[in-house]
């Protein structure tokens, strides 16, 4: 263990405990106005692991000299982060969420639930499943939009909006498993391992299928009173969206999708998308999602900065484990690392059984939605909703003990079935 190796352990410890402690910065921000402006930006949880790994670079300059630090940060990967910005920019412009929703209303018909209790089971069900096709990423940002709009925004309680918080965060990561390209812990593995997307659904995707409907439908039944006061429809801006309109996007989202793994290209596409938008305003929102996209960014490639540091300690961690406890480990872990960092060191290991392989990955996709960390679009859904919330933030313990029930379903779904 070296000294750089300590110093990063150290701060990727004191970010994880700032996530925590974002409330109390908000708290100081009302209660000291002289420095209110830095007290909001250290209550951003976005920025948090921004911060701490910009300072964690400090260190690495001090301690091992500039031209270490650059060779550290050149070979970094920030695909993941820049994929996401751009996503999450495309999957929230007006066109797809008018597609979405004219979906989500389609399916709702089928359900026989009595008034929002339809659209908010579909919105918890449907659309964490379609990540397994648009990217987890894409699902997350239509899902929180379309749920911000008819449900957080009509006035439920807070106890109403952690648990539908909770599901949707865990439904997302474990929804992602259909299929063998959308869920970035699967990514990971998926060429080393062989895994095309018919191993995923024959292994994977149809217990997380039962294990997001079920999680879906209880928490409606559970808030049964307060969703059938739930309006059967909202008014939405859309206004006339032609057919022409809504196919140039499906193919900027698309293409952005295709070229995931190739960020000229895709970054490319996204200033094209850009483009269209500022051609054609009167078919957009006032603003797109840039805010909210560079944010989840950000928050994303701390991770990555700051996570380059734990390999030392995190690798012989979860390879000390066997397959029957890997499952369990994996879940804990993915709680305080990004899932798809945990199964990418498990890549890297030959001989593994394919025992361990299952649970590795199961593991990592079932503890997805503990914390805003732990899987790489509960960031989107996080900057997406957190106005909602009181103060304008969202209580990362309150978050955890939300997603506690539905990770338990997919733990039964994964380790029963």
């Amino acid at each position: 263990m070296t000294t750089m190796q300590m110093v990063g352990a150290t701060l990727f410890g004191i970010a994880i405990l700032h996530t925590f402690s974002t409330k109390f910065f908000e708290w100081m921000a009302h209660h000291r106005p002289a420095h209110a402006g830095l007290w909001h930006l250290l209550g951003e949880v976005e920025v948090v692991f921004g911060f701490w790994a910009m300072v964690m670079m400090f260190a690495m300059i001090a301690i091992l000299g500039t031209h270490e630090a650059a060779t550290y940060l050149d070979t970094r990967n920030f695909t993941e982060p820049m994929f996401v910005f751009a996503i999450v920019v495309v999957a929230g412009s007006r066109a797809v969420l008018h597609l979405g929703r004219q979906c989500v209303s389609v399916i709702a018909r089928f359900v026989p639930l009595q008034g929002g209790m339809a659209f908010y089971f579909v919105a918890l069900s449907f659309l964490p499943l379609l990540g397994s096709f648009i990217t987890e990423p894409a699902a997350m940002t239509l899902a929180a939009m379309m749920l911000r709009d008819r449900v957080f925004g009509v006035g439920i309680s807070t106890k109403l909006k952690y648990a539908t918080l909770g599901v949707l965060f865990v439904n997302v990561s474990i929804g992602g498993t259909l299929t063998s390209f959308a869920a970035p812990p699967v990514l990971m593995v998926a060429a080393k391992w062989n895994w095309d997307s018919w191993y995923m659904f024959s292994h994977f995707g149809w217990k997380a299928a039962i294990a997001v409907c079920v999680n879906a439908m209880v928490t409606t039944m559970l808030f049964k009173r307060e969703l059938t006061r739930l309006p059967k429809a909202v008014k939405t801006n859309d206004g006339a969206m032609p057919a022409w309109v809504i196919l140039v996007h499906v193919a900027f989202l698309a293409g952005v999708v295709i070229l995931a793994h190739h960020p000229a290209a895709f970054l490319g596409l996204f200033l094209f998308f850009i483009g269209f938008a500022q051609a054609y305003p009167k078919f957009q929102d006032e603003r797109l999602l840039l805010r909210e996209g560079l944010l989840v960014a950000f928050f994303l490639a701390g991770l990555v900065v700051l996570g380059g540091q734990q390999q030392w300690w995190l690798e012989p961690l979860l390879l000390g484990m066997d397959a029957s406890t890997v499952y369990a480990g994996a879940t804990a872990l993915t709680a305080i690392t990004d899932n798809a960092a945990l199964t990418y060191l498990g890549s890297l290991v030959e001989g593994l059984s394919d025992e361990f392989k299952y649970a590795l990955v199961a593991g990592a996709v079932t503890g997805g939605g503990l914390t805003v960390i732990a899987n790489a679009p509960n960031p989107a859904g996080f900057a997406i909703l957190r106005g909602n919330f009181e103060d304008e933030s969202i209580h990362p313990l309150g978050l955890f003990i939300a997603a506690m029930p539905p990770t338990i379903t997919a733990i039964i779904a994964f380790r029963m079935l």
